[in-house]
């Protein structure tokens, strides 16, 4: 054991937190607009839905990601959805785009880059980051499914308001992670 002063390791300490900031990458959408890491910056928070175009579970929440973005990317939080699914063709995942609606940026992730950040496991799973890219909430966008054969009429929990709401406020998230009953994602690393 090395013995070392007290400003070397809050270096160290910083130096790690550096390094577990979002990875630098240009991602393009659906429409064909690249979007970097650094447009985050400008935001208060960013919220990434995960998506696949053959996930039922996930394409029955599109009208609910519609409606949490128009309510809350007016308060400085960005949306986008990612496309899981490294095998499905671009052209494919850009008729989902427009055939479901989405009104946010859908991202093309061959890399999985975005998945590989968050730790994202299913669609419709949904992050929480920071502008500089840190994972604040991961988890369900509410507990409208109770399980793949068995839904609610309604949500009694509005898990990614409330994460938002948290972060918007200037406060921790008090559930940083909650179960996702969903797709799950193929790792293609």
């Amino acid at each position: 054991m090395v013995k070392a002063p007290l400003t070397t390791i809050i270096a160290i300490v910083s130096m790690a937190a550096v390094m577990r900031s979002a990875p630098r990458f240009a991602l393009r959408d659906t429409a064909g607009f690249v979007h970097r890491q650094e447009e985050w910056s400008k935001n208060r928070a960013v919220v990434i839905f995960f998506t696949t175009t053959d996930c039922p579970l996930s394409n029955g929440y599109v009208p609910e990601m519609n409606r949490i973005r128009v309510e809350y990317a007016p308060l400085g939080v960005a949306f986008y959805a990612v496309q899981t699914d490294t095998t499905i063709p671009d052209v494919q995942v850009q008729h989902h785009a427009r055939e479901f609606g989405f009104t946010f940026p859908v991202l093309l992730d061959p890399n999985q880059i975005l998945v590989r950040l968050t730790g994202a496991e299913a669609t419709p799973e949904v992050a929480v980051l920071s502008n500089a890219g840190k994972v604040l909430y991961l988890g369900r966008i509410d507990n409208r499914i109770v399980d793949f054969d068995k839904r609610r009429t309604a949500a009694t929990e509005s898990d990614l308001r409330n994460a938002l709401d948290a972060v918007l406020a200037g406060k921790p998230v008090a559930r940083q992670r909650t179960d996702v009953v969903g797709c799950a994602i193929t790792s293609s690393f």
